[in-house]
């Protein structure tokens, strides 16, 4: 391989693993401002969201989201006007593998109900990432979080 050839490989390896990551912040920002369509961003059509091992940590039950309109629609309904987040993405790893990969992070996510901060649920959560190539972006295709531990109340916030 030509020194040339090797830097564009480089290159694009470096965008795939920036856009990868830009799919995880546009899954925590777009919660943040409520943007829909920011939000919507981050996923394939036919994406799938499991909370449920995160939930399990608190007693809850809640089925996987299927679909990026649910996944998106049943978030944000949940959320808007209601209760305030942010979500801070850390440790991301990533293995590509064609048009398809893997990644994992440390999401931490405080939640906070708009009308009282003091109730309030911060999650430190390992999530498990698979994502496919959507033009020059990457969305998720599957996402599953789990949860190290939490402080607050959960139920609070997510019912």
């Amino acid at each position: 391989m030509t020194d040339v050839a090797a830097l564009a490989t480089a290159v694009a390896e470096l965008k795939d693993r920036a856009e990868i990551t830009d799919a995880l912040y546009r899954f925590g920002l777009g919660q943040d401002l409520k943007d829909k369509d920011l939000f919507a961003s981050a996923f394939a059509p036919d994406a799938e969201l499991d909370f449920r091992p995160a939930a399990a940590k608190w007693g809850a039950e809640p089925p996987v989201m299927a679909g990026r309109d649910t996944i998106v629609t049943t978030i944000l309904a949940m959320f808007t006007g209601r209760v305030d987040t942010t979500h801070q993405v850390t440790n991301v790893r990533i293995a590509l593998d064609g048009d398809t990969a893997h990644a994992t992070a440390l999401v931490e996510a405080q939640h906070l109900l708009a009308a009282d901060h003091a109730t309030h649920a911060l999650l430190k959560n390992p999530y498990e990432v698979e994502l496919v190539r959507d033009g020059e972006r990457w969305v998720i295709r599957r996402l599953r979080i789990e949860n190290t531990w939490y402080t607050g109340d959960p139920t609070a916030i997510f019912g």
